[in-house]
């Protein structure tokens, strides 16, 4: 089977060896903050002086109110996303039986390992332990890298929940049913 039609519910390959995702750790969350808010800012996602910088900065909060994963390489922190069950403050599309993730980055020097596919299919993962009927998420038109993680692991558009979080920013929207 081709990595472009592996369905979500079958392993990944192996990562590369020194790969771990697990939950952040209280000592890493200011790092997994700014980290994440660096990539979004270099990627060209939000600019330095949105007023968004400020919720992709705030792992405290994430972790404290939702599941904050972080993919480490050899020790260092190089990806993260964010796992929001129904009801999590983060949580911004679901409705009850759903789970969503989001603020999903990885470090530029670390594309190309797997680590962005790894962290979507561990919330997928989590999602299912939860016993979620679908898993849902919003992301920038832009985003095509991670737009083809989602459609190689199953995710379809869902148009009908496009948003915009303020004026000028539209967010398309996917969702996976489990």
């Amino acid at each position: 089977m081709s990595e472009e039609t592996r369905p979500p519910d079958q392993p990944a390959p192996a990562h590369p060896p020194g790969v771990e995702i697990r939950l952040a750790r209280p000592d890493e969350l200011a790092r997994i903050g700014e980290l994440t808010a660096a990539i979004y800012v270099a990627a060209g996602y939000i600019s330095p002086n949105s007023s968004y910088i400020l919720r992709l900065r705030d792992a405290v909060s994430r972790a404290r109110e939702a599941e904050l994963l972080v993919a480490t390489h050899e020790g260092e922190p190089t990806g993260t996303v964010t796992y929001c069950r129904h009801g999590s403050p983060w949580a911004q599309l679901t409705v009850p039986g759903e789970a969503e993730f989001r603020m999903l980055a990885v470090v530029p020097a670390s594309r190309g390992l797997g680590l962005g596919e790894a962290l979507v299919r561990h919330c997928i993962a989590r999602a299912r332990e939860d016993g979620c009927r679908a898993i849902r998420l919003s992301t920038e038109p832009m985003m095509h890298a991670a737009h083809r993680i989602y459609r190689r692991l199953g995710f379809t558009r869902t148009p009908e929940r496009d948003w915009q979080p303020q004026p000028g920013v539209d967010l398309l929207t996917y969702a996976l049913a489990l």
